[in-house]
């Protein structure tokens, strides 16, 4: 494990933290991103399903979505549609179970993707896309089959089966003008209340603290909000429903949302500690709450295990191996955390993979080709989905998918969306 006074300890410091956000989300940045997609990295950073057992044939399918914000016709034709690759299901007018379904950061959509024979990737393509909003960011499916998209500009309502767009939900928070950048206002993390009543989004305001919006999903309107922290990169629920929790990327902690009251409270989870603020590449970014005790697992680096007790606030570190920066995290059914590594921000870090940490903590560490974000586990567990897009690495539009149980098979990838970044197990 590197120490705090290693390599690492420079990357944490800034002179002007301030200036160095500014320079990422600004015209040099995106100058850098198009030349030296390392560069741009080195900036700042930021499941109901059963497998599917389709054939393939030599056939491309188009299906699209309704533009308007209120409850579209089911059986109308969809009017903007991507398919890359030869796919059909049996019945083109629906979406099978085991489907993936990612959002799309460079092209305002949410993309559907046959996951190939048995889930493997082999064989898989893209189906169809449906316009959700700019800049999609996050997104969860509920038991009905509605997927909720966090877009720049509100919180998109998607009907999986027909693809179809059924509302747009602006947002309750000033965030500023719609962006499109590493750095945009509007929706990030998005959580569903256990019982399907409520979404829960979290809300970036460029340069300030954010918010976490209640949507009641019955009305479709927000109906409350609570302040949480600088970029709430994640949200995720407690198990009994009764707490939220932002993961605030820019300021280093987690805000506990009391579910009815709306009233919070903050944790600082910085193993690194704090030092360089903005500038810090050190930061939280995605967590997932364990089912038994109901404590938060935040991964920082590869190296760093943060186990968050949202009841007392205390922080406990358990040891990674997997040393480079981490991003997407997920549980599989029988407890294993599966974490994205982006790949380097020093010298002496590895390259992008996949961490599969068991419940007893030993860990198998999968090598990716290439930057990764985010990842969604197949309902049997035995399957990962990596998304491809939106590292400060670069991207790439596909999905890794990871076989667990084999490991000696090697990861296959799958021509999928455009800069996918959140992603879900239909």
């Amino acid at each position: 494990m590197t120490g705090t006074g290693g390599p690492r300890a420079a990357f944490r410091k800034a002179s002007d933290p301030r200036a160095a956000f500014r320079e990422a989300s600004g015209p040099r940045a995106a100058s850098r991103k198009a030349s030296d997609p390392r560069a741009a990295f080195r900036e700042a950073s930021g499941p109901r399903a059963r497998r599917l057992g389709l054939a393939l044939i030599a056939a491309a399918l188009l299906a699209g979505c309704a533009t308007g914000t209120t409850e579209a016709d089911p059986g109308a034709p969809d009017a903007s549609s991507a398919s890359t690759g030869s796919v059909a299901t049996p019945d083109p007018s629906r979406t099978p179970d085991g489907t993936l379904l990612v959002a799309d950061f460079s092209s305002d959509t949410v993309t559907f993707v046959d996951p190939g024979r048995d889930g493997s990737g082999e064989g898989g393509a893209p189906i169809a896309s449906v316009k959700v909003g700019t800049a999609p960011y996050g997104l969860v499916v509920g038991e009905d089959g509605r997927a909720w998209v966090a877009t720049a500009e509100g919180v998109a309502v998607v009907d999986t089966e027909r693809r179809t767009r059924l509302a747009l939900i602006p947002y309750a928070t000033e965030s500023g003008p719609v962006a499109t950048g590493e750095y945009r206002g509007g929706g990030m993390g998005i959580a569903l209340a256990p019982d399907g009543s409520r979404v829960y989004v979290g809300v970036n305001v460029p340069g300030e603290d954010g918010a976490v919006e209640v949507i009641d999903t019955a009305t479709r309107e927000v109906t409350g909000t609570a302040p949480v922290g600088m970029r709430p990169f994640d949200v995720d629920v407690s198990p009994d429903g009764r707490e939220v929790y932002a993961t605030d990327h820019d300021s280093f902690d987690v805000t506990a949302v009391d579910a009815d009251t709306l009233k919070t409270r903050r944790m600082e989870v910085a193993p690194y500690g704090t030092e360089g603020g903005l500038g810090s590449w050190l930061k939280p970014h995605y967590a997932v709450v364990r089912p038994a005790d109901g404590r938060l697992l935040l991964p920082f680096e590869g190296e760093r295990l943060a186990v968050l007790d949202p009841r007392t606030g205390k922080v406990t570190i358990e040891r990674m191996t997997a040393n480079t920066h981490q991003h997407g995290a997920a549980l599989a059914p029988d407890g294993t955390l599966l974490v994205v590594g982006t790949g380097p921000i020093g010298s002496d870090d590895e390259e992008p993979s996949l961490t599969v940490r068991a419940p007893d903590g030993t860990e198998r560490v999968v090598p990716l080709e290439g930057p990764h974000e985010d990842v969604a586990v197949s309902a049997d567990g035995r399957t990962a989905y990596v998304t491809g897009g939106f590292t400060r690495d670069g991207y790439w539009n596909g999905i890794t998918v990871v076989d667990l149980d084999d490991e000696k098979s090697e990861p296959v990838r799958l021509t999928a969306g455009n800069r996918p970044l959140g992603i879900a197990v239909l």
